[in-house]
């Protein structure tokens, strides 16, 4: 039996749409998988009439699309996108920099130096703990630069391609993970110095770093994640 929700249906269909990106952005509906509504619904307790106003609205948003003879599927994003928003990711991470720069205290930039010590490259894969310790490295940084409205519209940008793949990237190639380490030192050096120009430049190179790697790394799989 259906479970009650709270609120009116629009918060439903929105806490539905909710249920169903968290799954998506965390990889356990991977890019290129169907989305059955009976199996949605099923999974969240719900009927399909929320699921199917739900997936219209991830649609409109960009995470999934309606492909012929397959029905909703989880989009497989356009490595120009990956480009693209990671472009302006950029600046306005490296605007949040420069606030922080400003505002950072001495437990603030303790903080951020033990988070960048859990990604230190080790001898085994990364783990659970270090790519959380990834997005919260970031997280941090705009929490300390107070601006809300900076950090939500970076967090947008991020909801629009699935974490998870961040996380891949970085545990397929270990070289990535030697820089990405390093670029993060580089920024917390720039912050200790109070360097606004520099802990900008630092940041805006570190992400579109990692935009690229996650565009190749859709470039490589765009052609394959379809077949079968």
């Amino acid at each position: 039996m259906d479970i009650t929700w709270p609120g009116s249906g629009s918060a439903l269909v929105d806490e539905t749409a909710a249920a169903i990106r968290a799954r998506i952005m965390s990889g356990e509906i991977p890019i290129g998988a169907q989305l059955r509504q009976a199996e949605l619904a099923k999974t969240l307790g719900v009927s399909r009439t929320p699921v199917r106003e739900a997936l219209r609205q991830l649609q409109t948003g960009g995470l999934i699309e309606v492909v012929p003879n397959r029905g909703a599927v989880v989009r497989v994003p356009a490595p120009w996108e990956v480009r693209e928003a990671y472009e302006v990711r950029a600046e306005l991470e490296g605007l949040s920099c420069v606030r922080a720069v400003r505002r950072i205290t001495r437990d603030g930039f303790e903080e951020l130096r033990a988070t960048n010590e859990l990604l230190r490259p080790g001898d085994g894969p990364p783990n659970a703990a270090s790519h959380a310790a990834n997005d919260r490295f970031h997280t941090l940084i705009h929490e300390i630069s107070g601006n809300d409205r900076l950090a939500r519209v970076i967090k947008e940008i991020n909801e629009a391609f699935p974490r998870n793949v961040s996380a891949l990237v970085l545990q397929e190639q270990p070289r990535h993970r030697d820089d990405n380490f390093a670029e993060h030192e580089r920024i917390l050096a720039a912050l200790e110095a109070q360097d606004t120009e520099l802990a900008r430049r630092e940041m805006q190179a570190h992400v579109i770093s990692a935009g690229e790697q996650l565009a190749r790394w859709y470039e490589r799989r765009s052609a394959t994640v379809f077949r079968g």
